[in-house]
């Protein structure tokens, strides 16, 4: 009996994969040529419920003792993105708070690991770590971006889906020609040679934000002065508690 009712499970469950194998299929998913998965939405839409938590964002802020946030930063690669959001997660996380950073390398080993760097994989990409950073908001903590995320749209698409300052973006402001200079990870070499295709610079564009909360002079600046910009900026606009030592300055100069 046991046996025969795991078969049942079995086949039950292999059909509903099949099921779902063939709508992936019809909406371009399966073959990778296209990740909207507006079709399967908008379906299932009306069988999902939003259940409502009773531990809030509100009360994760407050037990954190910090806003939550996404800090997303943006650039040319070897602009100093994934180097400069782990230095302003190392002085959050010193300040006790609850960060992590999301970087465009480590995430397309796992969550992204599917997606090419095409036009509409870097839009899919972008929307997935967006949610990501959604998800981090409501968990109250600091979710930190480092993504090239070359096209406007998806970064503002971002900005769109969160309410009006959880989203904060980065500019790190490096000139194309600097960043060849670096080129730490080799990757320019071989898109000159014609290796990497769809490179961001090379033959890829990349959007500069309109309108970025931070500029990052990462093309001029050390990466320590870019973060006490970044620091700077959050604790004067509420985000994180000014440090023991801004706080007394400030007493200080209103004296």
């Amino acid at each position: 009996m046991l046996s025969s009712g795991f078969s049942m499970i079995g086949n039950l469950n292999q059909t509903l994969a099949d099921h779902m194998i063939q709508r992936l299929a019809t909406c371009g998913v399966v073959d990778g040529k296209n990740k909207d998965l507006a079709l399967i939405q908008n379906s299932m839409n009306s069988n999902i419920i939003l259940h409502h938590a009773t531990v809030t964002r509100l009360r994760r802020e407050r037990q954190n003792g910090h806003k939550s946030f996404i800090l997303w930063f943006t650039g040319f690669s070897g602009s100093g993105k994934s180097t400069l959001a782990h230095c302003i997660e190392e002085i959050l996380f010193l300040r006790g708070c609850r960060t992590y950073v999301f970087d465009g390398d480590n995430v397309r080993h796992g969550l992204c690991a599917d997606l090419g760097f095409s036009a509409a994989d870097r839009a899919e990409n972008i929307r997935r770590i967006g949610e990501l950073g959604k998800l981090f908001i409501d968990a109250g903590g600091i979710a930190l971006t480092a993504f090239i995320s070359p096209f406007r749209r998806d970064r503002e698409r971002v900005r769109a889906s969160v309410a009006p300052g959880d989203f904060i973006e980065v500019f790190c402001h490096a000139p194309l020609n600097v960043c060849e200079q670096r080129d730490v990870k080799g990757l320019y070499r071989k898109a000159r040679q014609g290796e990497i295709s769809e490179f961001t610079g090379i033959s890829s564009p990349y959007e500069i934000p309109d309108n970025p909360e931070i500029i990052a002079m990462t093309g001029e600046h050390g990466v320590g002065e870019c973060a006490g910009q970044i620091i700077e900026y959050l604790e004067r606009n509420g985000k994180i508690p000014q440090s023991i030592v801004h706080r007394f300055q400030h007493q200080i100069v209103t004296r």
